[in-house]
């Protein structure tokens, strides 16, 4: 396994003990001199991205760029796939599509997590299977990881069941699902066996405790989680997407030496 940290190109994430003012070049430095593999770049607008000069700083620190995370389009533009006007749904599958446009020259998934919006029911269901068959069939090389979140930031998608459910349902190869260990430890009766049943379809990883604290600080077995994933034999990156707790110095630091252990 390797190891990924959120960095923000243009607006803060409470995800990330980096800052987009400071400048890319210096916030991918950081994380290179800390020992991370790859950078998980948080992108709002990816029009407003210079791919080249984002591949030539990754490849002078030498980070792969695991995936794009989408969510502050959500948070900062209110883009939400299954929005309730139909505007709203266009402009957030042009956006994603935005993202995977990048993400084919870059490398990498696209994540796809609050940005598929909030309320549940049939109605928002229909939708995102409908935006998602359509982000996903844009670009048939870029693979799309729908991320199941806990209940209290979404009604639409909280488990890894009802993940494969969906994507049974959709049939494309190119969408999987994105483990996330703080979100799992709300939803999922056993995380160990909720990885074994996403085996074939986990093609990303999160990694934060219990608190949303840096890996360490809350009560989640993460050698449950490094069993499980070695049972599947998962080769991909964990990514840190815990907030800058207890400070952003050790967090960064500390994460980069504990998700290395795993």
């Amino acid at each position: 396994m390797k190891s990924s940290i959120i960095v923000p190109v243009q607006d803060s994430t409470p995800f990330s003990p980096f800052f987009p003012e400071k400048g890319v070049e210096v916030n991918l430095a950081k994380a290179a001199k800390a020992g991370y593999d790859g950078v998980e770049l948080a992108i709002t607008d990816p029009g407003r991205v210079d791919a080249f000069e984002i591949k030539q700083l990754l490849n002078r620190y030498n980070l792969a760029m695991p995936a794009i995370t989408t969510g502050q389009a959500y948070g900062i533009e209110g883009l939400s796939l299954t929005a309730s006007d139909e505007g709203v749904r266009k402009k957030a599958i042009r956006r994603i599509k935005g993202h995977i446009g990048l993400a084919g020259e870059l490398g990498g998934v696209v994540i796809i997590g609050l940005i598929r919006g909030r309320p549940g029911g049939q109605e928002a269901r229909k939708f995102l299977m409908e935006a998602l068959i359509a982000c996903a069939g844009f670009e048939a090389k870029v693979r799309l990881v729908l991320e199941p979140l806990n209940r209290y930031e979404t009604e639409l998608i909280n488990t890894v069941d009802e993940a494969l459910e969906l994507l049974g349902q959709i049939g494309m190869e190119n969408i999987g699902i994105l483990f996330d260990t703080f979100h799992t430890n709300i939803e999922e009766v056993s995380i160990g066996e909720s990885i074994q049943k996403a085996n074939g379809h986990l093609f990303y990883v999160h990694i934060a405790d219990s608190n949303r604290w840096a890996p360490g600080y809350g009560h989640i077995d993460f050698k449950e989680v490094s069993r499980a994933l070695s049972r599947i034999k998962y080769q991909g990156f964990c990514s840190l997407e815990s907030l800058s707790k207890p400070n952003p110095e050790s967090c960064l630091q500390k994460s980069a030496d504990y998700i290395k252990k795993l």
